[in-house]
């Protein structure tokens, strides 16, 4: 049996699929969307968010987009994915230009190397044996 949050999710998914494959994976009472393995967007309570980073978000800002907001610990937080146009969920032509930004700021994070942090390791034991002539 579908639910409506299943049946939105395969839809959101439609919209997508102009860029290349897409995976739905459940994830924290909501949805993960992939496109070729990229994560590209987030659904929550019936709504679509797409990623956004430094480069395209202001895009999303200027056309009145709302960023994913949620709470924890008694704390509002915001992350780095923007609702799309109301307009843009009618079709995937509409989407595309969104979707395709979503899909070029999750190539950039995913070029962006990630810092690992350093593990310390213990000193090298001294060698033992005399001394060079």
């Amino acid at each position: 049996m579908s639910t409506p949050a299943n049946e939105f999710a395969n839809y959101c998914a439609e919209l997508l699929a102009p860029l290349g494959p897409v995976r739905i994976k459940r994830m924290f009472g909501g949805h993960g969307l992939y496109v070729d393995e990229l994560f590209v967007a987030i659904l929550s309570s019936e709504r679509l968010y797409l990623k956004t980073d430094p480069i395209n978000r202001a895009s999303f800002e200027a056309a009145g987009c709302e960023p994913f907001c949620y709470e924890a610990r008694g704390k509002l937080n915001t992350i780095a994915y923007y609702s799309p146009p109301d307009e843009a969920l009618e079709s995937a032509g509409l989407m595309q230009p969104w979707a395709r930004l979503a899909l070029e700021a999750a190539l950039r994070a995913r070029a962006t190397p990630v810092l690992k942090k350093r593990v310390a390791r213990p000193a090298a034991a001294k060698r033992s044996g005399g001394a060079k002539a």
